[in-house]
């Protein structure tokens, strides 16, 4: 169900903060916990407590907030925010926050469609892990050591500076934390080639419910599978990665062919249906969908084909004429990069000389207010549903819609390997998106109406049963408000997720964090192994 915009919007000022009598009582002794217990900073030295009371917290929790609906008057916001600079640090905060009985939430870059790590039902404490973002890239070897508070334009840039010839597959949007994405699956421009984020994971450091820091060895299988694309945060705090890096071309190929339905996208992306989860690994195309005037005025859409080639134009053009000819790829719609050029061209559309060190921003400048939805696909729509599809997306005020492309690797890899099931026989997800920047209620009931509108048509052909992606959280799915909610209850969002890998993630964390500590509004439950 879509949430009632009347709790949605009131009045946007100064957001204020609920405070809890428990955790005012035990403000000093918590202090104290971190502070005397640590033995890792004193109170001399750089503070990372910060008090909703501390001149340093909003600047903190207004730098990585993506999403404006959760700055909202009425939104519980944390009441300390902790900047650890080390894993001492972020251990302690476990075991302090676990002793008072406050809830923990973490936050790597912010991303959170559903803003999990800044409010909650509950009194909470932030734990941003903005001051561990160090990338230690392992050229010889190719791997990296990537810590959990760096953004994904971060280490890309940083990969690059090291080599030429190597990449790592995850998203195109820059700001995004590592320590999320990779935890949800996380998937990207190479993932044809190179399967999700968390394909690419060989090791990892976790804080546990005890305060312990884990590697892979340590936190023993289950755990390693689970964290890597389960939502790490159902278990600990991951605080770094070990990711294994791959190869790319010294040149790479990006290319943008448009289409209006006047000129004939509709039967283009029948056709792109049919072939983008087959087409050579190599090769990556993927769709963005948006309003515009025709000719004459009336309402239309404007369909891009973005697309990436791991090799030049020359070798591309003779593989789009055999495979998709009806696109019309020209040798002028191509531009000839780097890998890293490519991550500029999806990030931003151009690329620009000597603009890579725009990668490494990662404080939000331009927040709006947004609200995901998303399906996975097994079935192709006719053209008959696709016509339908436009006149749902032209009513009301229409938002971002996006197709992306599965196959290649991410269908030869086992549906159980990791908690992320969408393999084989996926054909490609899709990401339904409203976002606005005025708080106005009319406009907001207008965009959540035409959320609501095209995700319910979908439903007649979306996966069945119905499926989507942890990256793009939606609560509209089920939520548990108050923390108490069972295996069969949290079904209603795990399946979704997790289909049947839902089961083992619920019985890692009974194994793991069986009084279910870490926790949010779609967590998954401890789940008592069956004996006989």
């Amino acid at each position: 169900m879509f949430p009632p915009v009347s709790l949605i919007f009131v009045l946007f000022c100064f957001p204020s903060i609920v405070v809890s009598k428990a955790v005012h009582d035990h403000h000093e002794s918590f202090e104290n916990c971190l502070w005397n217990e640590s033995g890792c900073l004193s109170k001399q030295q750089r503070p990372i407590l910060h008090s909703i009371f501390s001149k340093s917290y909003w600047p903190i929790l207004l730098s990585t907030m993506r999403n404006l609906r959760f700055n909202f008057t009425n939104t519980r916001k944390p009441f300390y925010i902790i900047t650890p600079e080390n894993y001492d640090q972020v251990k302690r905060a476990v075991v302090c926050t676990k002793k008072y009985n406050i809830e923990i939430r973490t936050r790597s870059g912010g991303h959170d469609y559903e803003g999990q790590s800044l409010t909650g039902p509950r009194p909470f404490v932030l734990l941003d892990l903005q001051n561990l973002r160090k990338v230690d890239v392992n050229v010889k070897d190719q791997t990296a050591w990537v810590q959990a508070g760096a953004t994904l334009g971060e280490l890309y840039y940083y990969i690059a500076q090291k080599s030429k010839t190597l990449g790592f597959p995850a998203g195109v949007c820059p700001t995004v934390g590592v320590g999320g994405h990779i935890s949800g699956g996380g998937q990207g421009t190479l993932s044809r080639k190179y399967g999700l984020a968390a394909d690419n994971v060989v090791d990892a450091l976790i804080v546990d419910v005890k305060g312990r820091l884990l590697d892979k060895k340590k936190m023993g299988k289950d755990v390693f599978w689970a964290i890597r694309g389960g939502g790490a945060a159902n278990f600990g705090v991951v605080v770094a990665w070990k990711i294994k890096l791959v190869k790319v071309p010294q040149k790479v190929t990006v290319f943008t062919v448009r289409s209006s339905l006047e000129e004939g996208a509709t039967q283009l992306v029948a056709k792109w249906q049919k072939i983008a989860y087959r087409l050579p690994e190599d090769l990556f195309i993927r769709l963005h969908f948006g309003p515009y005037k025709n000719k004459k005025g009336d309402e239309s859409m404007l369909i891009a084909f973005r697309g990436l080639y791991l090799g030049t134009v020359r070798q591309l053009l003779p593989v789009m004429k055999k495979q998709f000819p009806e696109m019309g790829l020209k040798a002028s719609h191509c531009q000839e990069t780097t890998w890293i050029g490519s991550v500029l061209y999806f990030a931003k559309g151009v690329i620009k000389e000597n603009s890579t060190k725009e990668l490494l921003n990662w404080k939000e400048t331009n927040p709006v207010f947004q609200k995901p939805k998303s399906d996975i696909m097994t079935k192709l729509m006719p053209e008959s549903a696709l016509k339908k599809l436009w006149r749902v997306y032209l009513k009301g005020i229409p938002g971002v819609l996006i197709m992306t492309p599965y196959g290649g690797k991410m269908s030869s890899i086992p549906e159980h390997a990791t908690p992320f099931p969408h393999r084989a026989g996926t054909l490609f997800s899709i990401l339904y998106l409203s976002d606005w920047n005025r708080t106005s209620m009319e406009v907001a009931k207008e965009k959540y109406e035409w959320l609501k509108g095209i995700y319910t048509f979908m439903g007649d052909y979306a996966s069945k049963p119905r499926t989507s992606y942890l990256n793009y959280k939606d609560l509209d799915l089920g939520k548990d408000y108050e923390g108490i909610a069972n295996y069969t209850q949290a079904s209603a969002w795990g399946q979704m997720y997790f289909k049947n890998n839902f089961k083992k993630l619920a019985e890692v964390k009974y194994r793991f964090d069986p009084e279910n500590y870490f926790k949010n509004e779609q967590s998954i439950p401890p789940l008592e192994p069956y004996s006989d």
